[in-house]
């Protein structure tokens, strides 16, 4: 068993680039991999696609998250979900927004 501190996890986070998201691998293994995102005010991550299923839980603030034609408010407990090759995006807008990504099955593990 492993036992996970995302508010921790959160704020160790660190950002390749200052005007991305900071991004902490959590637990990655061919099942699942879970991302920590904190997002400051104003910073997003682009719509993409990608093969596996994707949730997002927000683990703290507020923002907005978007899929193909809609963007819609999220807060703190809400969990989001993306079937596989679903667009799907998010961004913080007046305050920092953490969220947790899961994704299964870990990226580049689905055939096809």
């Amino acid at each position: 068993m492993k036992i996970f501190d995302l508010r921790r996890v959160a704020r160790e986070a660190v950002a390749a680039n200052p005007t991305r998201p900071a991004t902490a691998t959590v637990h990655d293994s061919a099942d699942t991999r879970l991302i920590v995102f904190r997002l400051s005010p104003g910073q997003s991550v682009a719509p993409h696609r990608n093969a596996s299923s994707v949730t997002l839980t927000v683990i703290s603030g507020s923002g907005l998250t978007s899929g193909a034609d809609e963007e819609r408010p999220i807060t703190t407990g809400d969990v989001i979900t993306y079937d596989p090759n679903e667009v799907h995006g998010m961004r913080a807008a007046d305050e920092e927004l953490v969220l947790l990504a899961t994704i299964t099955p870990r990226p580049g593990t689905r055939g096809g």
